[in-house]
């Protein structure tokens, strides 16, 4: 798993490559607080993102949870594979998706 971040007037898009699951979740979890710490305006894009599990979608729940508190937060490029997975799961209604 990579990322890729990029910083303009405040707001972050982290670029994630690869899949989250258990094994690269605490690196994708570790990476998003540091960029939520940095920002009220977080953008996840997930062009590249090849497969998110359960211990992946823990990451994105916390995520919108924390900047649900101080922000904003986005996706962007979510395949639509992902997207049957955010609408089983429930978390369309959660999460804003662009």
């Amino acid at each position: 798993m990579t990322f890729e971040r990029t910083e303009k007037d405040g707001k972050i898009i982290l670029a994630i490559k690869g899949m989250i699951d258990f094994n690269t979740a605490p690196e994708a979890n570790a990476e998003i607080k540091n960029c939520i710490a940095a920002t009220d305006d977080l953008t996840l894009d997930f062009k590249e993102v090849e497969y998110v599990s359960s211990a992946g979608l823990r990451v994105i729940l916390q995520a919108s949870d924390a900047m649900e508190e101080k922000g904003r937060l986005t996706l962007i490029n979510v395949n639509d594979e992902l997207m049957d997975v955010f609408d089983i799961t429930g978390f369309l209604s959660i999460l804003n998706i662009e």
